[in-house]
């Protein structure tokens, strides 16, 4: 086990680096002098050619790639051209919101997704309406699922808000930056209520993909687990078919489950970008929608870098969580 575990983690830190030199060296094919960029066009030679020495950039490029890359390590992403103000800071400032969204979202697919693979495996009575409707929303792109729920639930029924993260005036700003637990601290239960309130449909649109996704895994293993050994010996026991696939089957079966989770997550995190603009939601979807006009690389390159370690990461998290349900895994090397 100790083994795999290092394998992971040295197999995850390799690929960061390899991220990290991607963005160095698209940053160095960009047609987009950085340093004119900070300075404005009406700079002089003089103060350019002295900013270029300042930032490094006339050192040989193992030199630089190697400043860009601890420069990273410690949270330095550069400064945005069109902010003035340094990266790190700005994705501060706008991640909590699209870290909320994708929890509150990734959340709902898990639900679903085991809803959606118990209902079918045990053919519970409207199972197949839930698996139509599921699949019916998966089908649709994500950014046409969002105007339509808006249209219904916004415009036609009035049950949600129209845009935004919340209505209430003065929400809690710390500590987490997540209105929904940071409402619950403070115990602002309004806070909390009304930030449910514009969650619920945006996360409902990026879940649905993710759930049917998820289920069907779930439902194939859990299908072929039913007519194992130990599931006959358990209904010999007198047990009932939920209880045989909550105490025994599920755990053999969530293995191939997770690793759609950890692939989903990754996807979720680019259907959130799209969902943003369709909400007018205050993410890292609506900051990096800014930068793209402008080539704002540095903005670009660091919500990139984030967004590829936060995959890389979740991705050997859910290797660690399949070995540890299977030690089969950690055996063979996954």
């Amino acid at each position: 086990m100790k083994t795999f575990v290092a394998s992971r983690v040295a197999a995850t830190f390799v690929i960061l680096i390899a991220l990290t030199a991607v963005m160095f060296v698209l940053q160095h094919i960009s047609p987009l002098d950085p340093v004119k960029a900070q300075m404005g066009a009406q700079a002089s030679a003089q103060a350019v050619a002295a900013r270029r020495e300042a930032l490094g950039l006339n050192e040989p490029l193992l030199t630089q790639f190697w400043h860009y890359l601890t420069g990273a390590v410690q949270g330095d992403l550069g400064t945005s051209y069109r902010t003035r103000h340094p990266v790190a800071s700005d994705l501060g400032d706008f991640l909590p919101a699209t870290l909320e969204l994708a929890l509150f979202g990734m959340a709902l697919a898990v639900a679903l997704a085991v809803l959606l693979a118990f209902s079918t495996a045990l053919k519970w009575r409207g199972s197949s309406v839930l698996r139509a409707v599921l699949f019916t929303g998966a089908s649709a792109p994500m950014f046409l699922l969002g105007i339509l729920g808006l249209i219904v639930f916004y415009q036609q029924l009035g049950w949600v808000p129209a845009n935004g993260r919340i209505g209430v005036a003065n929400p809690p700003t710390g500590p987490t930056g997540l209105l929904t637990v940071d409402g619950l601290i403070r115990g602002r239960f309004d806070v909390v209520a009304d930030a449910l309130d514009h969650l619920i449909l945006p996360a409902l649109v990026i879940a649905v993909g993710p759930a049917v996704a998820i289920g069907r895994v779930l439902r194939s293993s859990l299908l072929s687990d039913m007519d194992s050994d130990y599931a006959r010996t358990a209904r010999a026991k007198g047990l009932s078919e939920v209880a045989i696939t909550a105490r025994h089957v599920l755990r053999n079966s969530v293995g191939a489950a997770l690793s759609m989770t950890g692939l989903q997550i990754g996807l979720m995190f680019s259907g959130v970008l799209v969902v943003e603009q369709v909400f007018g939601w205050p993410g890292i979807g609506q900051y990096i929608a800014q930068s793209i006009p402008v080539a704002d690389f540095p903005a670009i390159a660091g919500v990139t870098l984030m967004l590829g370690a936060l995959y890389v990461v979740i991705n050997a998290a859910v290797d660690l969580l399949q070995a540890a349900a299977d030690p089969r895994i950690a055996i063979t090397g996954g």
